[in-house]
C-alpha cells in the first residue's frame, strides 16, 4: 500500500506491563505487522508502577496514562493534539472505552473472549453480577460497531448479543512447527505442563489437583508449572499441603526457548481456564508435538480439538481431566494419532499465515471499505 495509515490501539495494559498476557502478545503481533507494511501505529495503555510515559516497542509506539477510572480522560485529551487516526482499535476486557462515540474516525471493537464467568473469579457475587450485567449492556451497545474476535464461540456469543458485524481472524503464534516428530512414547511418570498466568481464572489449581487424582487413578504423573503472577505463593501453599508435592514444580517464567524445550519434553500440555479467547498455549505445545487435554470452555473448545489433537474432558473438574490423561495412558495409539495431527495443524496458526490477512482487513477498516462480514 501506498499510501501510510495511523492506527491507534486501546488497551488497558501494553506488553511490558508485568500483568500482560497473551492478549497483548497477539495484539502486539498484529501492530508490529502494521509498522512492518509503513504505518504509524500507537498503542495507549493504563499507567503502571515505574514504567516511563512513553516507549517504542517493535516499532510500535506505546503511550500510559491514567488508570481504570481516568485512562479514557486521559487518552481524550491527548487525541485532541494529535493529527487524526484512519482507524481505532478499541480493545475490551469487560469493560470498553467507548471510543466510538468520541474518537470522530473509523473504529472496531477487539473482543477476545466474553468475560462472563471470569468475573467471579476475581469479584465476590454482586460485583460480578454487575460486571456480567454492564459486560451484556455495553455489547448491545456497541451492536452496530464492527467487532473483531479470534473464537467462534465467541462471535456466538456476540450474535446472540445483537452483534451484526463480526469479522473473525484466528490468533497466531511465533514458535515454529518442529521440522520433524521426535519419538516420545506415553509412560509412566507421565510428564505434564501448563503454561499459563497465575491468575485466579486460569484455575492452575485445577491443574495440581489433577496430578492427586492420577495417583488415586494408578498413574505416576509429575506436573511443571511454567509462568508467573500474583497466585503464586498460594499455589505453593496447596502443593505443600498434597501428598505428590514432590512430583509438582513451579518453574516461574521461562525463556521462550526454555518453554519450547518444556513443551517437547512434555507429554501433556494441561488448560484448565474458566474462558480462553483462543488458548494460544495449545498451538504452541502442539507445535512441539505435544497434545493437549484441556477443560470443555469457550476458546479451548477450538484451540483443541477433541479426539483429533487433543481430549476435552466431559466436566470442568481435576477428575474429569485425569479420565482424558488417562485414556491416553490407557490408548498409546490415540496419543500417538492426536500427536501426529496436532503438530500438523499448529502450522495454520504461524503469524506468518495469519498477519497478512489481519493487515489486509484491518488497512481495508482504516480506509473505510472494509469486509464488514
Amino acid at each position: 500500500m501506498e499510501r501510510s495509515l495511523r492506527f491507534l490501539m486501546l488497551n488497558w495494559r501494553d506488553p511490558e506491563n508485568p500483568a500482560s498476557g497473551g492478549a497483548e502478545r497477539v495484539s502486539l503481533a498484529y501492530l508490529a505487522a502494521l509498522v512492518d507494511r509503513g504505518h504509524q501505529v500507537w498503542w495507549h495503555a493504563h499507567a503502571f508502577k515505574n514504567a516511563p510515559e512513553e516507549a517504542l516497542l517493535e516499532g510500535v509506539h506505546i503511550r500510559r496514562a491514567g488508570n481504570m477510572v481516568s485512562s479514557i480522560l486521559k487518552v481524550r485529551q491527548w487525541l485532541q493534539r494529535q493529527p487524526p487516526f484512519d482507524l481505532v482499535i478499541d480493545q475490551h476486557h469487560g469493560i470498553p472505552w467507548f471510543a466510538p462515540w468520541w474518537c470522530k474516525t473509523r473504529c472496531v471493537a477487539y473482543i477476545h473472549e466474553v468475560l462472563g464467568p471470569i468475573w467471579s473469579s476475581f469479584y465476590p457475587a454482586p460485583l460480578a453480577l454487575f460486571g456480567q450485567f454492564q459486560e451484556n449492556l455495553t455489547h448491545r451497545l456497541y451492536r452496530n460497531i464492527p467487532f473483531w474476535t479470534a473464537c467462534s464461540e465467541t462471535a456466538s456469543m456476540l450474535h446472540e448479543r445483537g452483534v451484526v458485524q463480526i469479522k473473525q481472524i484466528p490468533y497466531g503464534v511465533h514458535t515454529e512447527v518442529l521440522s520433524s516428530l521426535p519419538e516420545k512414547t506415553i509412560e509412566e511418570p507421565l510428564r505434564l505442563v501448563t503454561v499459563s498466568r497465575l491468575a485466579p481464572n486460569k484455575r492452575i489449581e485445577d491443574a495440581i489437583d489433577t496430578v492427586a487424582c492420577l495417583k488415586e487413578l494408578g498413574l505416576q504423573a509429575s506436573l511443571t508449572i511454567i509462568g508467573s503472577g500474583a497466585e503464586a505463593s498460594k499455589l505453593k501453599s496447596r502443593i505443600r499441603q498434597l501428598p505428590c508435592a514432590s512430583d509438582i514444580r513451579l518453574a516461574g517464567a521461562l525463556s521462550e526457548s526454555e518453554k519450547d524445550m518444556a513443551l517437547t519434553q512434555a507429554h501433556c500440555l494441561l488448560h484448565t481456564s474458566v474462558r480462553e479467547g483462543w488458548g494460544l498455549n495449545v498451538i504452541e505445545a502442539n507445535a512441539m508435538g505435544t497434545p493437549a487435554v484441556v477443560y470443555p470452555v469457550p476458546g479451548l473448545t477450538e484451540s483443541t480439538l477433541h479426539g483429533a489433537t487433543g481430549r476435552v474432558s466431559k466436566e470442568e473438574t481435576p477428575r474429569a481431566l485425569a479420565e482424558e490423561i488417562l485414556h491416553f495412558a490407557q490408548h498409546p495409539e490415540d496419543y500417538q494419532r492426536c500427536r501426529v495431527l496436532a503438530w500438523k495443524r499448529a502450522r495454520e496458526f504461524h503469524w506468518n499465515r495469519i498477519l497478512p490477512k489481519a493487515c489486509d482487513w484491518l488497512e481495508s477498516m482504516a480506509l473505510g471499505d472494509g469486509d464488514r462480514s
